[in-house]
């Protein structure tokens, strides 16, 4: 039986439509994916939308839309740009899907029978853009640090989730890596946070918000979006919300959350799981943001960048590429185009674009078999920067062997070491398609026929 991996996205928010930084974390967890059914590993990867929330309600009736409507709209849109990307996943979650709701319902009744949650009064400062309560030492000046904009004082009867009497058990997890945070600052952050403070008791429900998933046991209030959100980790395996049953890919090997959300899946989400009595994910790895210009993307400053833009101008797999390649998976990460078309124009055009066309057609006049190398070096601690650098170090090198062997003057006049050298060529070239299987999987196939049949299409015409 073959060794299991289960790799998460966040599920995306459907108030607004996708952007490059949802793109980004996707195509780092399909490289994953891909690497990992390289390895022979039975792979399940999950993504999805989260869809319910006073945001998307308000969201609604701005666009003069019922909210399912709205958030059907959305969450299209994010499916459409996953097969524009050639994203490769397992299931699409969406927490609007009827199986989805049942095993939330079913969850809250049994956290409310052993009485993790109970009913209460919470008051505090209340971000409708986080759809989060914040603590005074979250906020910026009295502000909301994502979204720049004064929380509402709330006081409300609600249901509350225990948080107090899982803190040590979640230190402790996280300290022995039981519950690994990575990368390494991102784990001191959060054991910092925890050991300071003491977790309180959290909301997990609203009186007046109806797009929203009713609590079985108080039908006049429903379920805070976040506490609904967390739990497609495991209803998107099929889970029924029995704690009896946990589905066969779980534990979770790899989660992938950006920075932002870091904290509520550092803790919420761990203590939502340790009253069920199921297993913590082993891993969550934490990305930065996507910069421009040393700025967060935004269409007022515009300078934000479209998936969809990059997509016409440098293809899919190019547009895999320019995103991994642009920094270090786990801190910010600054992209503007000028800086892709050049970075495009150098590495994919120039670069291995160039190769794959010269040794193809130097190999039309060599007679010696092709030797297939099935190396696939192992994608290490997310540093997928890392990897395709020392892919583009291989390229380079090839292009050095060709002009320092001159093999179109060998042909001519030492055909056995001409002979020889086409052959250490097509065999890196046939390592280099290898490795880039998970990264650019379109290219990696062509690279692979055309050392077949000895034929080649130009794959990354050059950008003026």
């Amino acid at each position: 039986m073959s060794e299991k991996f289960y790799i998460t996205t966040p599920i995306y928010y459907v108030n607004a439509k996708p952007h490059v930084g949802h793109a980004y974390t996707t195509i780092a967890a399909d490289v994953l994916a891909r690497f990992q059914k390289l390895q022979g590993k039975e792979v399940f990867f999950l993504t999805g939308t989260d869809e319910h929330g006073l945001k998307i309600q308000k969201k609604a009736d701005e666009a003069g839309l019922a909210p399912q409507q709205f958030v059907d709209g959305i969450s299209d849109e994010f499916k459409k740009l996953w097969k524009d990307l050639n994203i490769d996943y397992s299931n699409f979650i969406r927490t609007t899907d009827k199986k989805h709701i049942e095993a939330v319902q079913k969850v809250l009744q049994t956290l409310y029978d052993k009485g993790a949650i109970y009913k209460g009064t919470y008051s505090g400062m209340y971000c409708v853009g986080c759809e989060q309560f914040k603590s005074e030492n979250e906020l910026v000046d009295g502000k909301c640090p994502d979204h720049g904009t004064v929380p509402e004082k709330m006081e409300e009867e609600c249901y509350l989730l225990k948080m107090t009497d899982i803190q040590e058990r979640l230190i402790e997890k996280i300290e022995k890596n039981e519950f690994e945070i990575a990368p390494e600052r991102y784990k001191n952050e959060i054991l910092s946070f925890l050991k300071s403070q003491k977790l309180n008791d959290i909301s997990i429900s609203r009186k007046n918000v109806a797009w929203g998933i009713p609590l079985p046991f108080d039908l006049n209030q429903t379920a805070y979006v976040w506490i609904d959100a967390f739990l497609n980790y495991l209803t998107g395996l099929g889970w029924d919300g029995d704690e009896k049953n946990i589905p066969k890919e779980w534990p979770v090997d790899v989660q992938f959350i950006g920075k932002d959300i870091l904290r509520v899946h550092a803790t919420i989400w761990p203590a939502i799981l340790l009253h069920l009595g199921i297993e913590l994910p082993k891993m969550i790895f934490t990305h930065g943001h996507i910069l421009s210009d040393g700025k967060k993307m935004s269409k007022t400053l515009g300078n934000s960048i479209a998936t969809s833009d990059m997509i016409e101008k440098f293809g899919i797999d190019g547009t895999r590429y320019l995103l991994l390649s642009a920094g270090p998976f786990g801190q910010d990460i600054d992209v503007t185009m000028k800086r892709m078309i050049e970075n495009y124009n150098a590495d994919l055009a120039n670069g291995l674009g160039n190769l794959v066309s010269r040794i193809i057609k130097l190999s039309e006049s060599a007679t010696k078999p092709d030797i297939i190398s099935t190396n696939n070096n192992i994608i290490e601690g997310m540093k997928f920067d890392l990897k395709l650098s020392f892919i583009w170090s291989g390229i380079r090198a090839c292009n050095k062997y060709i002009d320092d062997n001159k093999p179109w003057e060998l042909v001519k006049n030492n055909k056995e070491e001409f002979e020889n050298v086409i052959l250490k060529l097509k065999r890196d070239l046939s390592i280099i398609a290898n490795d880039l299987i998970p990264f650019m999987p379109d290219t990696a196939e062509k690279i692979k026929k055309a050392l077949e049949t000895k034929q080649v299409e130009i794959l990354f015409p050059r950008i003026k």
